[in-house]
């Protein structure tokens, strides 16, 4: 087992560990991954085969990509694309400063290396719909946690959706977060007979290309409808400065609806 203190590689070797380890690792690196959506990134990454590909779209500080490069194979190709332009950082902000971007891109570049994982993830500074001619080949598992305006989730769900092999995994982050990114799935996956609806960690869902009837793959998403009603309540009692009564539903104040 790789002594996961010593970080003497500089990057150049992922260490040999557990997604419990990378959890307690990245757990002070700012972002907004639970620890179930850490399970769902590490199993999704560790049954890429050997020579596979991986793309991330959304990276921030790195917390996701250093779990999806820990718990694939070594051979397996890590893409994440962000722009760090300063803009879409968090809930609610579309947009922000070059500097902002700048201090995000060295926080995630430091995040890798600290992680042991920089040599393996590859960098694309480009929004998401620039960033297709820099990814070559089909995607294997594919992380969605980009700008959430409407148009862009729509456009990241379908474009990059159509790359992902047959029997590839796709997961969305704030799926039951999001109105926006809530609305791009309802369009595109909830009758889709390609994408088969697999459940969800939070607000991050998880979905497999493979063949799938419209009606199943409805009753499917309908079945968490109620966890999503429960999420937009909670909100609503953020916007109202009413959410100590989310407690009543079994949410803690200012843990997040992530």
């Amino acid at each position: 087992m790789t002594d996961l203190s010593d970080k003497s590689n500089n990057g150049s070797e992922p260490p040999t560990d557990s997604v419990e380890n990378v959890i307690a690792e990245v757990a002070e690196m700012k972002g907004w991954m639970r620890d179930d959506q850490a399970v769902m990134l590490w199993g999704a990454a560790s049954q890429v085969p050997p020579g596979g590909q991986i793309v991330e779209i959304g990276s921030y500080h790195g917390k996701s990509a250093i779990v999806l490069a820990r718990g694939s194979e070594p051979s397996v190709r890590v893409v994440a694309i962000d722009p760090h332009a300063g803009n879409d950082r968090g809930p609610g902000e579309w947009e922000g400063l070059a500097e902002d971007g700048q201090a995000d891109n060295d926080h995630f570049e430091a995040n890798l290396v600290s992680a042991g994982v920089r040599s393996r993830v590859e960098h694309v500074r480009e929004f998401s719909d620039d960033a297709h001619p820099h990814v070559t080949g089909p995607i294997d598992a594919l992380y969605i946690d980009g700008a959430h305006g409407y148009a862009p989730a729509v456009s990241d769900i379908s474009g990059w959706g159509k790359r992902v092999n047959p029997g590839g995994i796709m997961m969305i982050h704030d799926v039951y977060n999001s109105v926006f990114v809530s609305l791009a799935v309802i369009r595109l996956l909830y009758l889709s007979n390609e994408w088969t609806y697999l459940g969800h960690a939070q607000s991050m869902a998880q979905y497999q290309k493979s063949s799938t009837s419209r009606l199943s793959n409805l009753v499917r998403h309908l079945r968490d409808l109620p966890w999503f009603a429960r999420n937009m309540t909670l909100k609503a009692l953020r916007a109202v400065k009413l959410e100590k009564v989310g407690r009543l539903l079994g949410h803690e104040p200012g843990s997040g609806l992530y």
